[in-house]
């Protein structure tokens, strides 16, 4: 760590940081006026800290003009050309995959709603888990059809909002 103090001020400001300690661990002091010594305190860093700049904006920070930035931009498209034919396969290869997605979720709900609505063969029905009389009931197939269902409407909304986004 890089210190910009001189050697005696760091001794100084080392000496008085640890009496502020000292006093501190003694208890005198009501808590109240240890958050004002504490909020002085970091005020005081605050002003004096340098402002730390993150590696990924370094390049920004430099300064270069608006036609070295430009030329730039040219290099970076000379070396990745974007044409109108890219973008448009992008977007028909987007929106195919919403249509799939679509496709899927309908598939599910339909699949779902058929398993509640059509009778069952016996032996998926044997297991019962809320009986409303005595020979109907909520039973394990309803359940996972119910989440059959959902998980449909789920990727429906999901589809249907990310269209929306994009």
């Amino acid at each position: 760590m890089k210190n910009n103090l001189p050697n005696n001020d760091e001794s100084l400001l080392n000496i008085k940081a640890d009496e502020l300690i000292q006093l501190l661990k003694r208890g005198n002091i009501d808590k109240e006026h240890i958050r004002v010594i504490q909020q002085k305190i970091n005020s005081a860093i605050e002003l004096n800290a340098p402002l730390q700049k993150f590696d990924v904006f370094s390049g920004l920070d430099q300064d270069q003009d608006r036609l070295d930035m430009v030329n730039n931009l040219e290099l970076l498209l000379a070396q990745h050309p974007v044409d109108s034919r890219e973008s448009k396969k992008y977007l028909i290869h987007e929106k195919l995959k919403r249509i799939v997605l679509i496709g899927i979720a309908v598939t599910m709900i339909i699949l779902g709603l058929a398993m509640i609505i059509m009778p069952a063969p016996p032996y998926f029905e044997m297991f019962t888990i809320f009986y409303f009389s005595k020979d109907d009931g909520i039973t394990l197939m309803d359940v996972i059809s119910v989440l059959i269902v959902l998980t449909g409407v789920y990727l429906f909304i999901n589809a249907i909002l990310r269209k929306v986004n994009s």
